[in-house]
């Protein structure tokens, strides 16, 4: 196995705690030290060291595997939100801001959020029925190929 890129692992431990991004961390490497990097070598190295995932996966908030051109949707993004509030994460003011308007307007409105993955739109917001006990109305079965990390 060839030496390491990493030039100091406790700078690198220290950007994890600040919620540095992986490109962010390519990008001052390159800066800092002139070595080129890849994302995954970012990860690998949080994966070896044990350090928290960076993102939230929850499969029952979130069980359906999402088309492309539907990953980046409104009701997704408050979907992850919730999954990363539930997760105890620490979310921005904006980010709680957003939330709980979204929550009050599914409240308001008396519905769920409902993915079709064979339509343009995608995500769609139905009414809730008696069955619809969360956020979403719960398909049949999850389709969703990463299972949350426990």
């Amino acid at each position: 196995m060839g030496r390491s890129k990493i030039q100091d692992e406790g700078e690198v431990i220290r950007w994890f705690g600040e919620g540095r991004t992986y490109a962010w961390m390519v990008e001052e490497y390159r800066r800092k030290y002139n070595i080129e990097t890849v994302p995954s070598m970012w990860g690998n190295f949080r994966q070896r060291r044990g350090l928290d995932r960076r993102i939230t996966r929850d499969d029952d908030l979130i069980p359906w595997f999402v088309k492309e051109e539907h990953r980046w949707l409104y009701p997704l993004a408050m979907l992850r939100v919730e999954a990363r509030r539930r997760d105890g994460r620490t979310l921005t003011e904006n980010d709680r801001s957003r939330l709980t308007s979204w929550q009050e307007m599914l409240t308001a409105q008396n519905a769920v959020v409902h993915y079709d993955p064979d339509t343009e739109e995608g995500f769609f917001y139905v009414p809730r029925r008696k069955d619809d006990v969360d956020l979403i109305r719960r398909p049949e079965r999850k389709t969703t190929p990463r299972r949350r990390a426990d």
